[in-house]
């Protein structure tokens, strides 16, 4: 899948010029890119392979509601995130689409008119022949746009506009904020069915503290707890807490517990202090990897089982034992679905 920082690209599949096909597109968050999103996406798909042009993803960063949170001075009112545009990109190119454009949500879009974003983007920039919206779905300045709207501007200036009714799984209506409930109560199960997969967060291994790799060094753990960091690279993550996961991408999968939460430190020298990070330990950790060997690779855990909230432990002693405690549950929970 080819990926396009806005719409100014001479390699975007686009635009109404003579000779170029044009684009079968659908417009959205895609926070997590749930069965809902699946769905659309292959009834995208087969609409773009009918019509013999590509198809595209048309998304925003950040989330239309964190710009508007922040202009408001509100942001505690922004959603969470589900996903990192890392693995959202990631979801949408194993989904099969041929590209996305990612459009900077600022000021300047968020003021742009309905029929100004219908000439603009979708036709002069974009050269769609079919668009694919959600039932909800509105555009504009100040949601003006609806579907009549955009269908009627469709028959005028001749692309296709067809809209996809709500997904619904075991009666339940698949959305982002159901996804969000979910992984804030921690019920997992609820979240991969939700998804069609289990949850999941990638990226590059991080320096951290090293302090994991001290810890429990006493207490005839000669390796300590060393472990391997990812950065969630949004400031309000849909889940916290600890979690038994599974690490890919260091050959087999490894079991492992892991911590998915803010990073508070008093050091100036901290470069993780205030970032959200997920702080993982594989149960068996691989001796090939030494101290330092996983750094700069990329990695993804699977968040399977909530264990507990973050908790506060009053000396290193105590976080050693919680830590201790923490694996030994993970272990009971895997060796139960063994």
């Amino acid at each position: 899948m080819r990926v396009f920082r806005g719409l100014r690209h001479p390699g975007l599949v686009s635009t109404g010029r003579p000779g170029v096909a044009g684009c079968a597109l659908t417009i959205g968050n895609f926070d997590g890119v749930h069965r809902g999103h699946q769905a659309m996406l292959a009834l995208l798909r087969n609409e773009a392979a009918h019509r013999k042009v590509t198809s595209c993803v048309m998304t925003f960063e950040p989330h239309p509601r964190d710009y508007f949170a922040a202009a408001s001075g509100q942001p505690e009112l922004a959603p969470a995130r589900i996903a990192t545009l890392r693995d959202k990109l990631g979801e949408l190119a194993a989904c099969g689409v041929d590209q996305c454009v990612v459009l900077p949500f600022n000021q300047a879009f968020a003021a742009q008119t309905p029929d100004a974003f219908i000439r603009d983007v979708l036709v002069q920039g974009l050269g769609v022949r079919y668009v694919l919206v959600g039932d909800d779905f509105r555009f504009g300045a100040r949601r003006a746009g609806d579907y009549g709207m955009l269908d009627a501007a469709g028959a005028a200036r001749g692309f296709d506009v067809a809209r996809m009714n709500s997904y619904e799984v075991r009666g339940l209506r698949v959305s982002s904020s159901a996804v969000r409930e979910a992984l804030g109560q921690g019920r997992m199960d609820d979240v991969a069915a939700l998804l069609g997969r289990p949850y999941s967060i990638s990226g590059h291994v991080v320096h951290g503290r090293k302090l994991g790799r001290e810890l429990g060094r006493d207490a005839n753990r000669t390796g300590g707890f060393p472990t391997l960091n990812l950065r969630f690279a949004h400031w309000k993550p849909a889940a916290s807490g600890i979690f038994a996961v599974r690490v890919h991408g260091l050959g087999a999968p490894l079991p492992g517990v892991a911590n998915l939460g803010i990073r508070p430190s008093l050091d100036p020298h901290d470069v993780n202090g205030g970032r959200v990070l997920l702080e993982t330990h594989c149960l068996d950790w691989p001796g090939w990897l030494g101290a330092e060997g996983a750094y700069g690779k990329i990695i993804r855990v699977e968040l399977l089982h909530k264990l507990h909230d973050e908790l506060k432990y009053d000396s290193l002693e105590a976080l050693t034992k919680g830590i201790a405690k923490d694996c030994d549950d993970a272990r009971a929970w895997f060796a139960a679905r063994i």
